[in-house]
């Protein structure tokens, strides 16, 4: 999980979110992050967020670790059937394109 979230502050491509956007992710029990983009780059830090977030993601982490290293790309059924679980899932999609993905 940590090769994940160390190398996204290097990896993002500035300008993807113009707007500050606030990303909170729960991985399994124990990884908790939040995640602000903007204009000029992304910061990661531990826990949840100050206020509310944009977006909210619980997943495992075979699942994160399937999307960001195997290029899987969730379907439907992956929200449906609770795998994935957002309240925003296009800015999900928008996150993977700002980091490459």
């Amino acid at each position: 999980m940590s090769e994940i979230f160390n190398n996204l502050e290097q990896s993002y491509q500035k300008g993807a979110f113009p707007v500050p956007t606030v990303f909170y992710f729960s991985i399994d029990e124990d990884v908790k992050k939040t995640l602000t983009l903007n204009a000029e780059g992304c910061t990661v830090a531990e826990g949840k967020p100050a206020g509310e977030a944009d977006c909210v993601c619980k997943t495992s982490k075979e699942m994160l670790e399937k999307i960001w290293f195997q290029g899987y790309r969730p379907g439907i059924m992956d929200f449906m059937g609770g795998k994935i679980k957002s309240n925003a899932p296009q800015l999900l999609q928008q996150f993977l394109q700002a980091f490459g993905k």
